[in-house]
């Protein structure tokens, strides 16, 4: 008898919260039907980070058995079981101790590295990736209040990923951490756009986020996709097929075809750096929401509490203001890397620019705020800069590093197969 087709659903996270996340959408997979198709395994990976909320193992690996009904087999990673898996590899000589910590050391590129090296050498077909902030849920604006509509995902994505490398969905809700900024004298408009210019790429631009701004921080879903059961193919532009972390499948079932992510240390950006490879791979974007709950003010949301509107995010708390200042210092912390991968020949040109915005920009920035610190994303642009041959080098190396495991894992199910 055919084993069926075994699915896995992957989380990199640190929130404890991420169980509630997990509760909705086992639910929203009984609703869709999906679980009760034969052919569909389900397993879950959990790659859990125990600093960001001071956790504890037993905070992920314990979740409630009615969860788990759905799901053939877990499996939780944490820091221990990662090194273990990292030394086995060493041990067995298929890559170095070097390489290993490129791939499987600290970062979310590395937790959601070892979820697909764990997913691979499961025998997972399809991996979907969701966030623990991001609901199975799209809110409008179509009306003078949010309409909101229940969106099944995961069999979104198994419509259409058989014939893809990689499908993402879209995401509403709040999804940039820039709030709503009211101008004054110390910050006109013109100042925030040549800032949010200096930190950009080709997505996060000045024409979105002043859109979103304009309507309080909120993304809205575009109804035209949510009555759409069309998948589009993602265009590159300068060199990067655009995908996110979450909302995202990818096909495993040809190893060789599966590429690891990376950020540079100490940054994000693990998303945009894997769009970079995506060249040669196709790409859908599939017409499946999630509800991106950025601040954490709307996990009523798991409990069926549909709001009427959405608040604006202003600039007026400290817990607004610092989410603000990491995500800018994030930004800048890969913004170096992200040009010499994407536009190698005008680099050091590009470099300047964004030099010079930032040195315009930032003591506004920092007066309006009231905080001196924002001078970081200077300081943290130059060193990321000096460090940008080392990074591409790290970026490269990682790539070649997984394309060994990855022969290997194709390796031993070829041998499998024989048998």
């Amino acid at each position: 008898m055919a084993e069926g087709i075994k699915v896995g659903i992957g989380f990199a996270t640190g929130r404890k919260s991420f169980k509630n996340v997990l509760r909705t959408y086992m639910y929203n997979l009984k609703e869709s039907e999906l679980t009760e198709i034969d052919r569909i395994r389900l397993r879950l990976f959990v790659a859990y980070d125990l600093n960001y909320e001071n956790a504890e193992p037993e905070d992920f690996i314990h979740i409630d058995t009615d969860i788990m009904e759905e799901i053939d087999h877990a499996c939780f990673i944490g820091e221990e079981e990662t090194r273990k898996e990292m030394e086995d590899l060493v041990l067995r000589g298929i890559i170095s101790e070097k390489e290993g910590g490129l791939l499987f050391g600290d970062g979310y590129a590395s937790k959601r590295n070892i979820v697909v090296y764990e997913a691979l050498k499961n025998g997972i077909d399809y991996l979907i990736f969701l966030d623990d902030d991001e609901y199975p849920v799209a809110v409008t604006k179509s009306r003078k209040y949010a309409v909101w509509g229940g969106q099944q995902v995961l069999r979104t994505h198994l419509e259409h990923i058989r014939e893809a490398d990689i499908t993402n969905g879209y995401h509403c809700g709040y999804i940039s951490p820039i709030p709503f900024i009211a101008f004054n004298e110390d910050l006109n408009e013109q100042d925030l756009r040549t800032f949010i210019e200096a930190l950009s790429n080709d997505i996060v631009n000045w024409n979105t986020i002043k859109s979103v701004m304009e309507n309080g921080g909120v993304t809205y879903a575009d109804t035209s996709i949510l009555i759409s059961d069309e998948a589009e193919e993602v265009e590159e532009v300068n060199r990067a097929k655009f995908i996110s972390g979450s909302n995202l499948t990818l096909n495993l079932t040809d190893p060789s075809r599966v590429l690891p992510f990376y950020n540079p240390p100490n940054a994000r950006g693990e998303d945009t750096f894997l769009s970079t490879c995506l060249g040669e791979r196709k790409v859908l974007r599939v017409p499946a929401y999630t509800f991106h709950d950025g601040f954490g003010a709307y996990q009523h949301l798991l409990l069926g509490v549909l709001p009427t509107n959405l608040n604006y995010i202003k600039a007026d708390t400290k817990q607004v203001v610092e989410r603000f200042y990491k995500a800018c210092v994030g930004w800048i912390r890969y913004k170096p890397l992200y040009l010499y991968i994407t536009q190698p020949e005008t680099y050091e040109e590009k470099i300047e620019k964004v030099r010079a915005r930032l040195e315009a920009t930032l003591p506004k920035i920092c007066r309006y705020f009231g905080r001196s610190d924002f001078m970081d994303v200077l300081r943290e642009f130059e060193h990321y800069h000096s460090q940008v041959k080392q990074h591409y080098s790290d970026f490269l190396a990682t790539q070649e590093a997984w394309g060994k495991i990855t022969a290997y894992i194709a390796e031993q199910s070829e041998s499998k197969t024989a048998i």
